[in-house]
């Protein structure tokens, strides 16, 4: 939303504030709970994909797989699309995943206007119902959020990686609400029409504290010292509060660019194909060992997404 369409909602909601709390809020719930337009993605998905469509409890979901083997399946977070975890693809498929991207309810080519975590979540259960059991969960943002909840609600995966997770996605209603002025009592009551509608409560979302996992699967959790929409702080708390989970620090990607650095993928792949850590350090995302000759996959994508990066990465590889 631009500052002028800000303004303009947060002085039309004051006013149906005025006239009706309960106006008020249902207009709000409606505005939060409305994916925005995805901006222009720098990624496509890659060739070979299967196309599936499948039925969900929360609608007809766009899904694409790759590959054969135990399941990986990959969430992107609020606002995003399967495309923008792709580059993780070719590395898991080489070590014998099959892998399963998923556009959330009201996200990309599925169905629907609306969404939220909890029904990203529901949506991811019933995916791996009618496709398989999951190796793995990749997710990002919001996704690691409805991950988690789908775990709460018995969904059983082996491995979670977390990539730019929110602690707490309550402080985006939070945040939302300041911005546009909302009253406690339109807060109040958008809440209690959002819990009807999704039929789940609000406190069920935070992966800070965390409750409701008696036997937490491994965790890697994935976070950049510079992302600018959640930050660094939420992913070391989720990883200082998640029995046994490792924590992956990076720097100068920011939210989404991390989820296309080569070294990032090659990690996460290693990760889940649980290989040790050094192991997996030492192989490309394409599945090269760097240690042993360069890859000019890897030296390609640093040229092309991560500008900033390239002078230190490309004399690394080089010497190899």
């Amino acid at each position: 939303m631009t500052k002028a369409a800000e303004r303009v909602t947060r002085a039309a909601l004051a006013v149906a504030a005025a006239v009706s709390p309960a106006m008020a809020a249902g207009w709000a719930e409606a505005l939060f709970f409305t994916p925005p337009r995805p901006r222009k993605s720098r990624s496509l998905l890659p060739p070979g994909a299967d196309r599936l469509a499948v039925e969900s409890r929360v609608g007809r979901l766009a899904v694409w797989s790759w590959g054969s083997g135990p399941a990986v399946y990959l969430v992107h977070g609020w606002g995003g699309r399967a495309e923008q975890l792709g580059a993780f693809v070719a590395p898991l498929v080489s070590r014998r995943f099959r892998v399963i991207a998923v556009d959330g309810p009201g996200h990309g080519a599925s169905a629907g206007r609306r969404s939220s975590g909890v029904d990203i979540g529901r949506a991811l259960a019933d995916v791996v119902a009618q496709l398989g059991p999951s190796r793995a969960v990749i997710a990002h943002s919001l996704g690691a959020a409805a991950a988690t909840f789908a775990v709460r609600e018995g969904l059983r995966v082996e491995r979670l990686v977390f990539i730019g997770a929110p602690a707490d996605p309550l402080t985006w209603v939070e945040r939302f609400g300041r911005r546009l002025g909302l009253s406690r009592a339109v807060m109040a009551e958008m809440r209690r029409l959002s819990e009807k509608r999704i039929q789940a409560r609000w406190e069920d979302l935070p992966l800070v504290p965390l409750r409701g996992l008696s036997e937490p699967p491994p965790l890697l959790v994935v976070h950049d010292r510079e992302d600018r929409e959640v930050p660094f702080t939420d992913g070391a708390a989720i990883a200082a509060a998640w029995p046994g989970a490792r924590l992956l620090e990076t720097g100068g990607l920011g939210h989404r660019r991390v989820l296309r650095d080569p070294a990032v993928v090659a990690s996460v792949a290693g990760f889940v194909a649980g290989e040790e850590a050094g192991a997996a350090e030492d192989a490309c995302a394409h599945g090269r060992s760097v240690r042993l000759s360069g890859c000019e996959a890897c030296l390609l994508e640093h040229e092309l997404f991560v500008p900033a990066r390239r002078r230190l990465a490309a004399p690394a590889l080089a010497q190899h």
